[in-house]
């Protein structure tokens, strides 16, 4: 049975997170991607750590480059040279998709703007990626995950409060940027299978932050209120949020009055007492909602209190560690690890992508083998047999 992408050819001329992300996704679901990068250290992720696996020798790896880059062959080109811009000219006229996230205008520098790619392969679908758009008044600013996040807002609604704005844990607006730019080189694919014609597909850092805005964007644009941080509850739900218990915490989600009627019930308490009664009321009074819940929930361990409100049929959860996370069943049950052989550091243990597909009868098709992250220009050599210029497809 084969891959949704299989027989697609994806040319990854990106680096860092946004594209790289973009291209293990299609990678994941089949494309053959082949990663272009620089003779002098390839990828900039290569050397971002600690951690490192190996930290020490010429077999160091970062732990970053490695969760970016599955399902992917490594070749080194130095496309300032004639030979390397010769070998990517016969790349890209055998391609389906490009994907880039250079600077504005640094792939035009190299001989390659969008018109000539489409001159040399009109089905190509390009995917570029930039920080803040490639037009506009702020068109071309650099863009880095964490300067995104703040330019698009994101910080302002994330933290303890409205004076204390914090980045996201892990960098969001990279991974959303990449999410995007795959949505959309699938959506430009489906688009060629009718007309035969590729496309240009952009997206930025800030247009993806901005992207999942949500609730937060509509409060502003349809009412005007500007949204800010309120730490860990729901700024339009409540009770919605981390609540103290004996020892430790626990998150629960009441997100209709029967489930606020089904806590109250469990736990003795006043569904309709003053300031209470309502979703709208919780909301302008989250003091003494927080109150009220964390007293009920003072004499009962994490443990408990979530088996109680499990039996109660109230949404909660526990905060797991990372650890806690890839130790625990119910994500290796989901085949969110994978098992792959990396040529210099043998047998590696890596998250997995998020899908898993099945046919009409509900059987799962059986997990894909997936290819470790390439070591720099692992497959220089027979790439450069396979696309040489001249070379027949």
């Amino acid at each position: 049975m084969t891959d949704p992408l299989d027989g697609l050819l994806v040319v990854d001329l990106s680096r860092a997170l946004a594209g790289p992300h973009a291209t293990m996704m299609l990678g994941d679901l089949g494309a053959r991607v082949i990663k272009i990068e620089t003779p002098d250290g390839g990828d900039d992720t290569r050397g971002w750590g600690p951690p490192f696996r190996h930290p020490e020798g010429a077999a160091r790896e970062s732990t970053y480059f490695l969760s970016a880059n599955r399902n992917k062959e490594s070749i080194a080109l130095d496309l300032r040279s004639a030979d390397g811009r010769a070998l990517l000219e016969s790349l890209v006229r055998r391609a389906d998709v490009l994907v880039e996230n250079f600077r504005t205008g640094v792939l035009d520098r190299l001989g390659f703007p969008v018109a000539r790619l489409h001159a040399l392969n009109p089905r190509l679908v390009v995917l570029s990626i930039s920080g803040f758009g490639h037009d506009g008044p702020e068109g071309g600013r650099a863009g880095y995950d964490q300067i995104a996040q703040g330019e698009a807002g994101l910080m302002a609604v994330t933290g303890s409060g409205p004076d204390d704005p914090q980045r996201v844990g892990v960098p969001i607006a990279d991974l959303l940027a990449g999410m995007y730019g795959a949505y959309g080189v699938l959506a430009a694919l489906r688009e060629r299978d009718r007309t035969g014609a590729g496309t240009l597909v952009r997206t930025s850092l800030l247009a993806a932050v901005v992207g999942v805005h949500g609730f937060q964007g509509t409060a502003w644009t349809v009412a005007g209120q500007a949204g800010t941080a309120r730490g860990n509850h729901h700024p339009s739900i409540s009770p919605y949020g981390l609540f103290r218990c004996k020892n430790g915490g626990v998150q629960i989600a009441v997100g209709s009055e029967g489930l606020w009627r089904r806590l109250c019930s469990e736990f003795g308490l006043d569904a309709d007492a003053d300031g209470m009664g309502t979703n709208g009321e919780r909301v302008r009074h989250p003091e003494r909602v927080r109150e009220v819940v964390e007293g009920a929930f003072a004499h009962d361990e994490p443990a408990a209190l979530l088996a109680r409100l499990e039996r109660a049929g109230v949404p909660a959860g526990r905060i797991r560690g990372i650890d806690e996370v890839y130790a625990w069943e119910q994500t290796r049950s989901q085949g969110l690890l994978v098992d792959v052989e990396h040529a210099t550091l043998g047998r590696l243990t890596l998250p997995g992508p998020p899908l898993r597909f099945f046919d009409g009868a509900g059987e799962e098709r059986p997990p894909r083998a997936h290819a470790a992250p390439p070591t720099l220009d692992q497959h220089g050599p027979a790439l450069r047999t396979e696309f040489a210029p001249g070379a027949l497809p």
